[in-house]
């Protein structure tokens, strides 16, 4: 199996383990009174966070996209930044991380982990591999085409989330 097929089969593979944490935190949230905001805008992401994947493998297969050194490197590493980061927000979310937008009224917010820095740390680990990704191999169509479908989802789901968590604040 070729490197990089490798590396996207491993990163929807911890895709998968990501939304079985999603599943299990959904349950602790909804057990505690929380309410998913924004459930209309889930299915594209999924989509859109699928196609990322396919993407990456079709280009590279198809686009005979060769494998360069001093690009590939360096994405090699934010990818990995970028999977560290997301994992950290997990970490310091608790059972509170999701995929969708659940919130639990009256808990505050967190300020631990990467949350002291960010607001939305785990979208900027999203931005990064979606670019990142794609860009090891040379997949700058993909890496181009997910930026760009990304940037208007991402606006949807942080005013989605900015608010639910507005509203759901400790007076």
């Amino acid at each position: 199996m070729p490197p990089y097929t490798l590396l996207v089969l491993l990163i929807a593979f911890e895709r998968l383990i990501e939304l079985n944490t999603a599943r299990r935190n959904t349950e602790w949230s909804l057990a505690r009174g929380g309410r998913e905001h924004g459930a209309g805008h889930y299915p594209a992401m999924v989509l859109l966070h699928t196609g990322l994947l396919a993407g990456c493998l079709a280009e590279v297969h198809y686009g005979g996209r060769p494998f360069v050194a001093a690009l590939g490197w360096p994405m090699i590493g934010l990818v990995a930044a970028a999977q560290l980061l997301r994992w950290w927000c997990v970490s310091a979310l608790g059972p509170r991380w999701n995929t969708r937008v659940i919130v639990v009224p009256g808990l505050p917010l967190v300020e631990r982990g990467p949350y002291r820095l960010l607001r939305h740390p785990n979208y900027a680990a999203v931005a990064v591999e979606g670019a990142a990704l794609p860009l090891v191999h040379g997949a700058w169509i993909t890496a181009l085409c997910f930026t760009v479908l990304n940037a208007p989802w991402l606006a949807v789901r942080l005013r989605c989330e900015n608010a639910a968590l507005g509203a759901a604040a400790p007076a």
